[in-house]
């Protein structure tokens, strides 16, 4: 069973490739993704790794947590499930008030 891994506090200049490039280091990476900024197209200084098994993601948290990866600390652990999130108002246009 696939393992995935929080990564964060990445420079804002890695990209998908260097994620995974770094972390094959550990073992095999089924995927690496650093989350962009759907507004601006840039990094928002966090991703996720997923790993082939729980053995490699816990070699790679030993390997990688409190690191330095391009100038930064980086932050490894284990991901948590996505948290629900209020629904927006769809009649603000998203400015946060109604018209």
């Amino acid at each position: 069973m696939a393992k995935k891994l929080y990564v964060g506090g990445l420079p804002y200049s890695t990209r998908d490739e260097d994620l995974k490039e770094s972390f094959s280091q550990a073992g095999n990476v089924e995927s690496a993704t650093v989350i962009m900024d759907r507004m601006s197209g840039r990094s928002k200084g966090f991703g996720f790794v997923e790993f082939s098994t729980d053995e490699e993601a816990q070699k790679a948290i030993e390997m990688f947590d409190g690191t330095d990866l391009g100038g930064r600390t980086i932050k490894v652990n284990e991901a948590r499930p996505m948290e629900e999130r209020p629904k927006r108002d769809s009649n603000s246009g998203g400015f946060g008030r109604s018209w």
